[in-house]
């Protein structure tokens, strides 16, 4: 699977630049012009107050940030500065003089002294090869590359499929945890399994994600199927983590925060996994049984609204309770109607019957 701790763009920061370079904005538009000319630039964006100490002569310009103007100004030898959200040109062909003492991977000129100038301060630093259409990315102590638009597209297409596959087999182990939990026999070795499943689904969904910060506009359609594949998925894992962590347990959102810092081997490990669930004795995951509260089964039955599987939930206890209620003890909750508790019971008997027959079907 995709283990994606550690890439670039996860920083806020970087994350920041690259909406600012992405496709359909007018700075990506001035850059792309560039290397067309192969001119090569170099553009700092940030505070004029926090960098000016950096510059040496140069042309005060103080107007407004137009595509053109930009790549105009780019074919004069020094860099151009814009204000940080790049909407302002602030001055054109302006020397740059940070210290040099700070250390520098790069070679050429323009690339060393945009890398130092992002260490040195909070600027955002992007030097575009005159010879080999690169466009490099430095902020803090980071540097990214630019990919081609191609490669973007391949690799976010190969992520999507890579996607489908595991939300279908995702859907699979969460259809059989929940014929188990109508018949009273789950474990805490398919609620883990659920659990990993839904966690390799984000992760691979994350990497989608970050392509689309830097495909902008080139990626509607594949935020249109990203955004299908994930419907439900986030909400599925918070009420199977309210159904099965322990009475005294860690927050829904600590423990999911605790599953994202897993590596790719912990998440393969049943035991690790039930740890962060909150089972601390160590037990053979296949033979703990164990009941759910109701959540994530009463969140699939429509129109019914979070607050009422709530009171539901605090009423009864386990779904098992609320199987065994019969229509006058769930119009006892509040909020629960008559109309809404005859609802629910047939919502709960159609889930039941569902799910039951696509288990013993693939029999």
């Amino acid at each position: 699977m995709v283990d994606s701790r550690g890439d670039l763009r996860f920083d806020s920061r970087l994350v920041e630049a690259l909406y600012l370079v992405a496709p359909g904005s007018p700075l990506r538009e001035a850059v792309d012009s560039i290397i067309r000319a192969k001119t090569g630039a170099l553009i700092i964006l940030g505070d004029e107050s926090a960098i000016s100490f950096l510059f040496s002569g140069g042309i005060r310009l103080e107007t407004d940030f137009t595509p053109n103007l930009v790549y105009e100004l780019a074919k004069m030898d020094g860099a151009t500065i814009l204000n940080r959200n790049a909407t302002r040109i602030l001055r054109a062909n302006v020397q740059l003089m940070p210290d040099a003492s700070i250390e520098s991977a790069e070679t050429g000129t323009r690339h060393r002294t945009a890398e130092r100038v992002a260490k040195q301060t909070e600027a955002f630093a992007i030097s575009i090869s005159q010879d080999r259409d690169l466009v490099s990315i430095y902020v803090d102590e980071q540097k990214y590359v630019l990919a081609e638009m191609r490669v973007l597209l391949a690799k976010s297409d190969q992520a999507l499929q890579t996607l489908e596959k595991y939300r279908t087999r995702l859907d699979q182990v969460a259809d059989n945890l929940t014929a188990l939990e109508f018949e009273d026999a789950a474990t805490l070795h398919d609620v883990v399994g659920v659990l990993q499943r839904s966690e390799m689904v984000s992760r691979v969904a994350g990497e989608v994600e970050r392509y689309l910060i830097e495909l902008g506009t080139e990626g509607r359609l594949i935020a249109m199927q990203l955004e299908e594949l994930m419907t439900g998925v986030a909400r599925d894992r918070v009420a199977l983590i309210r159904d099965y962590r322990p009475g005294r347990g860690a927050a829904v959102e600590k423990i999911e925060e605790r599953l994202a810092g897993l590596n790719s081997d912990e998440l393969f490990e049943p035991d690790a996994m039930a740890k962060i669930l909150g089972y601390r004795k160590k037990a053979k995951t296949a033979e703990v049984r164990i009941s759910p509260r109701g959540y994530r089964v009463l969140s699939n039955i429509p129109r019914l609204p979070a607050s009422i599987i709530a009171n539901i939930v605090n009423k009864f206890g386990s779904l098992k309770a609320v199987l065994l209620a019969d229509e006058d003890d769930l119009v006892a909750v509040e909020g629960v109607g008559r109309i809404r508790a005859r609802e629910i019971g047939e919502g709960l008997v159609q889930l039941r019957e569902l799910s039951l027959a696509e288990k013993y079907s693939f029999r």
